[in-house]
């Protein structure tokens, strides 16, 4: 929806990617082959008369070649929507000089504006330590001076809203997003068609499910100032924890996304926390490591909001895996303990 509506109001889309055409994750049907002669078709292509092209390309085997060509592509075209995408999240590291060098600090040394997106698939899934994490906390350690947007979208909405404001917005800055894996099948991650709708847009800090005047399926939760536990994240956590919620039947525990980590949205976490400073204690909880994932980043300015809010327990506690060497564990039984583990402490 995104690609097409863009294709439609005269903005080329350009999508690169070691398995960007064949469809990996995301990009599910965007290039079909025809069995009898190998021809490719592109339906993003057949949309109208009028539209612009939709170029998809399976790269080569280089993270560093294809990140490389693809930032300099986005400083000559500024009105194309260019996106690289990683076979998994964990390959980006293949390509770091690039992020280091010209995507997060290029503006900066050059003044040259560049409005790439990278799209990196990143979850603890019990795949091992290759195939877990984007390194989150590498990107959210080189923002500053709003340089980069790194953001966890949980809605197809958010992700639809956030691709398409990358080319209306009247300045370009780099686009980093956890895109999702196991959440293309999750029943809950999903958006009604009023949500893509121009009355609505991206939103910074989604809130509880349970809170939604919209949905009645989930449980009724206490009142406000009753609510015990107020739990921030990011990401694929939040529907492991909101799943284990309506389980366990607790009402007394609020969930809150950061939808983007960078530029961190204080004003807009305000909002939706300010109700719960009297009572309730506020938690950061993560599927990463401790020394990795939003933790180091995010606690400075989610205890200034806590401060700012005058929160009774104005002090963000940290619930998730302890500091490792490794992004994740190789075995798949140990992955599933540390997720119940998390859980658990979310939940005592």
């Amino acid at each position: 929806l995104a690609f097409g509506s863009l294709l439609e109001e005269g903005f080329p889309v350009r999508l690169v990617g070691q398995d960007s055409g064949r469809g990996t994750f995301s990009q599910r049907h965007s290039v079909l082959r025809d069995q009898k002669d190998n021809s490719r078709y592109i339906p993003l292509n057949n949309i109208s008369k009028d539209q612009k092209r939709f170029e998809i390309v399976d790269s080569l085997l280089s993270e560093l070649a294809v990140l490389g060509f693809e930032y300099g592509y986005s400083l000559v075209e500024p009105d194309t929507l260019t996106i690289w995408e990683a076979q998994f999240g964990d390959f980006a590291n293949g390509a770091q000089v690039v992020i280091d060098q010209f995507i997060a600090s290029g503006e900066r040394k050059w003044t040259r504006a560049s409005g790439l997106v990278m799209l990196l698939p990143h979850g603890y899934e019990g795949q091992g330590p290759e195939h877990s994490s984007s390194r989150l906390e590498r990107f959210l350690q080189l923002c500053a001076k709003e340089n980069l947007q790194v953001m966890n979208c949980t809605t197809p909405a958010n992700y639809f809203h956030a691709l398409r404001r990358q080319i209306h917005r009247d300045f370009r800055k780099p686009l980093v997003i956890m895109t999702p894996k196991s959440l293309l099948r999750n029943k809950l991650c999903v958006s009604n068609l009023e949500d893509f709708g121009k009355q609505n847009s991206f939103h910074r800090v989604l809130w509880d499910h349970a809170t939604d005047p919209k949905e009645n399926s989930f449980i009724k939760l206490k009142e406000r100032n009753k609510i015990r536990k107020v739990i921030l994240c990011s990401g694929k956590v939040y529907f492991d924890l909101l799943e284990a919620r309506e389980k366990l039947k607790k009402d007394d525990v609020v969930l809150i996304r950061i939808e983007q980590l960078y530029p961190f949205p204080v004003k807009s976490l305000v909002k939706e926390i300010k109700a719960y400073k009297n009572n309730a204690k506020f938690y950061w909880c993560q599927e990463e490591p401790k020394n990795m994932g939003a933790w180091f980043s995010v606690r400075d300015y989610i205890q200034w909001t806590l401060d700012y809010i005058g929160a009774n327990n104005n002090q963000i506690s940290y619930i998730g895996r302890d500091t490792a060497a490794s992004p994740a564990t190789g075995y798949a039984k140990r992955h599933l303990f540390q997720q119940r583990e998390i859980i658990e402490k979310v939940f005592k």
